[in-house]
């Protein structure tokens, strides 16, 4: 396979603006190659990581911060707090709040939740959230408008959501995602695409989403990056995961988020 061009590294910019790598990627309860899944993160250089099916259970939180340090991040929140979503970040992220939300659950359904937090790189304020919808269409429509609102109350101007949807972009709930939000691989398109190749068809249904001003510049499966190697991603979980950079503008005074009401 041919070597993917190089996304841009992590920087501050003269106008106080900042590139950020972003990755979301499900890691199915690191029942797979743990060591492998931390090449994967590792070699993505990610200033933020957004987990999906993050450890439950028995020593939930030890297995996250091994995975964090592993991957030379630390856990920024969630695991079973927030029902399977976390988020990891780098040293350099000032950490301003952080919360886990759980979701409405449907009897007889796995409980979903949100795990969010607003960091700050330098001048720029960011808000992150991790999702993993249901299932079911019904509640995963429910879900992305839960998000929505969610996002929108960070309370900041600049936010970006992750997560595995559990459908293709003509779903519902993407689409609603994507009518208030950038849809970062549509609009940069880099690396792969799908992001489930267990079984047939080939789908995307991992993705990451970003709030009106943040600029997009090349999200996608990082097949052929330097050091993620093809059998890294096949033993590291049951997922592909989903890198972007993207450029951030420098807080205004005053702002807050816009734009991802439901």
């Amino acid at each position: 396979m041919a070597t993917t061009p190089l996304l841009p590294d992590s920087r501050t910019e003269s106008d106080g603006s900042a590139v950020l790598r972003v990755l979301t990627y499900n890691i199915r309860s690191m029942q797979d190659d743990t060591q492998a899944l931390a090449r994967v993160i590792t070699a993505c250089a990610p200033d933020v990581v957004m987990l999906q099916e993050a450890p439950r259970f028995f020593r939930w939180r030890k297995k996250l911060a091994r995975l964090a340090s592993d991957s030379g991040l630390v856990v920024l929140s969630g695991g079973a707090t927030a029902a399977g979503p976390a988020l990891l970040c780098s040293l350099r992220a000032t950490v301003e709040r952080t919360e886990d939300v759980l979701l409405p659950l449907t009897p007889g359904r796995h409980r979903r939740g949100l795990a969010t937090a607003v960091v700050r790189f330098g001048g720029v304020r960011l808000g992150v959230l991790s999702c993993h919808l249901s299932l079911h269409r019904d509640e995963r429509y429910e879900q992305a408008g839960l998000l929505l609102d969610r996002l929108a109350g960070l309370g900041v101007e600049h936010a970006v959501a992750g997560g595995d949807l559990n459908e293709a972009p003509d779903g519902g709930a993407f689409r609603r995602l994507a009518a208030s939000l950038t849809d970062c691989r549509t609009a940069a398109p880099w690396g792969g695409e799908h992001t489930w190749t267990r079984t047939a068809p080939h789908r995307r249904i991992d993705a990451l989403f970003a709030t009106e001003g943040v600029e997009v510049l090349g999200c996608g499966v990082p097949h052929g990056l330097p050091r993620v190697t093809e059998a890294d991603l096949r033993a590291a979980t049951d997922h592909l995961p989903v890198l972007a950079a993207l450029r951030v503008p420098p807080a205004r005074p005053g702002t807050s988020s816009r734009g991802t009401s439901s």
